[in-house]
């Protein structure tokens, strides 16, 4: 017989570079409903020679990048026993991590998500379900979105589940399945540009707010191959490397102009991603504290209810979705949808490491 209770941690490092999200969260299923609270949660910070390591990982030589990994498996370990400690955790029955991506072709059959090796269950002393991600490429699949199946079994009260983090990503349900896909790149690019004015983001978006949109910059941003393409899409850094900077920068205007130009791009692409433009729209992750934006996408569309939700769900949705992937893994059941990644079908992902390098 399956348990009801489960006390878990989940663990998410996204591609804004902001820092590990870890959160305590306790799981019940009662008459085939999950519910669930966040209990102790933070985001620890990564210090200035990782995120210098981690922007730039993904031109890593393949020697270059098992070192990286290795190393970020101890760091992650140490994180998560810090948290652990710190708030006096027990009876865990698991730590379930996603790691951080660096590379994703799932086009060339490959996703790297670092900090998944399997010490990290000796190192932390605890059960790890982790690696969510290449299972799904092996089965000719995106390998992402994996937060759908969460906003169809936690917040399936809303029509659409959008995410604003170093990418966007939405999820929605359409004719008995859930869909879902990234659409742009935006704390990947908003921040590059914060960070040549010497400052980690954009708050609330005050400065993208004085700037002037340019109408040929944004026509071209509109017009990449990316955003013609039907779904199931995913996006990875590679993208915004190799395709958005390279275009920003061939126009010489000021930053802010910059700013302004891509969080209308960001809106655009929002409005565009949404098959009816009626209905609650819930909003999470670091880009919903990003007032010009949220109100450049409300002003795309007039006649959605946008949701943004209290700050624990807001700082930690993804940290909370990946406990559930993990539980869903514990009890063998279906966490990832091939409605969602392209997949040749539904499967339950990743890895389960227990302390001594034992594989379940």
């Amino acid at each position: 017989m399956q348990k009801e209770f489960y006390n878990l941690i989940g663990v998410m490092s996204g591609t804004s570079l902001d820092g590990v999200d870890l959160a305590h969260i306790q799981f019940e299923i009662k008459n085939k409903q999950w519910s669930f609270k966040i209990l102790e949660s933070e985001t620890v910070p990564y210090s200035t020679d990782w995120v210098n390591q981690l922007k730039s990982a993904v031109d890593f030589s393949k020697e270059n990048l098992e070192i990286l990994n290795k190393k970020y498996t101890q760091l992650l370990s140490q994180i998560i026993v810090n948290f652990i400690e710190k708030h006096q955790i027990t009876n865990l029955d698991a730590v379930c991590s996603h790691g951080h991506t660096i590379l994703h072709q799932p086009q060339n059959g490959f996703t790297l998500q670092i900090g998944n090796l399997p010490e990290i269950a000796t190192l932390t002393g605890q059960k790890i379900v982790c690696d969510f991600r290449v299972e799904d490429v092996q089965l000719d699949g995106q390998g992402a979105p994996l937060v759908p199946i969460g906003d169809r079994i936690l917040f399936s009260e809303y029509d659409y589940c959008m995410n604003l983090g170093g990418f966007s990503n939405v999820s929605f349900e359409e004719n008995g399945k859930r869909i879902a896909f990234d659409i742009s790149p935006v704390n990947t690019v908003l921040n590059f540009y914060a960070d040549q004015l010497g400052l980690n983001y954009d708050d609330k978006g005050k400065i993208s707010s004085t700037g002037k949109i340019h109408t040929e910059l944004l026509s071209k941003l509109n017009s990449l191959e990316f955003y013609q393409q039907p779904h199931p899409k995913s996006l990875g850094f590679e993208f915004v490397k190799e395709t958005v900077l390279p275009l920003m920068e061939s126009y010489k205007i000021s930053i802010e102009n910059k700013l302004r130009t891509f969080t209308e791009h960001i809106a655009i692409q929002t409005a565009l991603a949404l098959p009816e433009k009626k209905g609650r729209l819930f909003i999470t992750g670091g880009g919903a504290y990003n007032d010009f934006l949220i109100f450049c996408i409300q002003k795309q569309l007039p006649k959605m209810t946008v949701v943004i939700p209290e700050k624990k769900i807001l700082e930690f949705k993804e940290a909370l979705i990946f406990a559930l992937l993990g539980v869903l893994k514990l009890r063998n059941e279906i966490n990832v949808l091939s409605s969602v990644t392209g997949a040749k079908e539904d499967h339950s992902g990743g890895f389960i490491y227990l302390p001594n390098h034992i594989k379940n």
